[in-house]
């Protein structure tokens, strides 16, 4: 049996024994129900030791002796069994795809798609395993990796193995939904570069950065979606490598960092799956626009809101991060990375990452 077919088997029975439960208790002569931690922001806390954000141990009963949670539990079943036909039969669909399958369940079926999504959560906490393990599949497309990274993935068509560098395109490899899919074989990597944006990614590919510095590029695509911190969990995890984040300067793209390094709050019960805690900020930071004296524009007010609430975010509650943000606040600045191109095409690959990296301790292999 695959990794796949092992995970997928996995998937179908927890799905089953929820089901299972429900029988029990009303062969029992109880009222059927779920226990689930309480998701609210009261019960997710930052966890010191793991350094990310987790639930807590508040948690909420979900009995069919009220009408809403009767509806809530039949939604429930309704969607139970659809993953189970889709795991029979090897199929796959959309978040979306599910929320307009559910036109013909008459009562059961959802009101919005928040509803739907919000459910799915729900079977993630009570089997412990990600949605992808259901056959769920995001809409977005992945995000995509370049460098000397070497995978096998498994495809309609069988096994395939792939060098992230030698056998794909100037964009990249595309990362699939399920990156639980993807074995991941040996690298020649000192690092791990994960890209807020299109435009730099492209940049350091251009300029060979990859290879200079033996650096796996992954491009975030804005707020990377789960598959895109799965696998920056994984390549920090199972290979050791070192992972830095480089994002535009503002409020908002360090929250990207937030996501990748220390996990998001609404998927804080995947944390210990999807966040990388040992990810590095490189920047842009603050204290390069003024270093660099970088083109930028002046702080929105939203902007000056986001930078006073990080500011009590325990996420950003290093002597580091506190610096830095009251200094773009004092600065009333913020920049883009493609600010560094005023200096040269090359400036950011010849002179600002290999300082970065180096002020990091970085060591690039010989």
């Amino acid at each position: 049996m695959t990794q796949s077919e092992a995970l997928e088997k996995r998937a179908y029975e927890r799905l089953m024994a929820i089901a299972m439960q429900w029988y029990r208790q009303m062969a029992g002569g109880n009222i059927p129900s779920i226990t689930l931690p309480t998701r609210t922001k009261q019960n997710i806390a930052y966890d010191d030791e793991s350094e990310v954000w987790k639930l807590g141990d508040r948690e909420s009963v979900r009995s069919a002796h009220t009408a809403r949670s009767a509806l809530h539990l039949l939604k429930m079943s309704y969607v139970i069994g659809f993953l189970k036909t889709q795991l029979r039969e090897n199929r796959s669909s959309t978040l979306r795809e599910l929320y307009y399958i559910s036109e013909g369940w008459k009562k059961a079926k959802f009101s919005a798609q928040d509803e739907s999504n919000y459910l799915i959560e729900d079977l993630e906490i009570l089997t412990d395993l990600q949605r992808e393990a259901f056959h769920l599949r995001p809409e977005e497309d992945g995000a995509t990796i370049f460098g000397p990274l070497r995978l096998k993935e498994m495809t309609r068509r069988g096994e395939r193995v792939i060098h992230c560098r030698d056998d794909v395109g100037e964009a990249g490899y595309q990362i699939p939904c399920n990156v639980e899919n993807v074995e991941l074989l040996d690298h020649d990597a000192s690092c791990v570069i994960a890209i807020e944006t299109g435009g730099m990614y492209a940049r350091l590919i251009e300029n060979g950065f990859d290879e200079e510095y033996r650096a796996i590029l992954v491009h975030l695509k804005g707020q990377p979606a789960r598959s895109t911190r799965r696998m920056l969990h994984r390549l920090s995890d199972e290979f050791n490598l070192p992972v830095y984040v480089f994002t535009d300067g503002d409020p908002w793209s360090y929250r990207i960092y937030a996501s990748v390094a220390y996990g998001a709050i609404k998927s804080a019960h995947m944390s210990e799956l999807l966040a990388t805690p040992k990810a590095q900020f490189i920047g842009v930071q603050p204290s390069d626009i003024r270093d660099y004296n970088l083109p930028a524009d002046a702080l929105t007010e939203k902007d000056v809101a986001a930078l006073q609430s990080e500011l009590t975010d325990p996420r950003f509650g290093s002597d580091y991060w506190k610096e830095q943000i009251r200094l773009q606040l004092a600065l009333n600045l913020k920049s883009e990375q493609q600010a560094f191109a005023a200096r040269g095409l090359d400036f950011v690959t010849r002179e600002y990452l290999p300082r970065r990296l180096s002020e990091m301790g970085l060591v690039i292999r010989s």
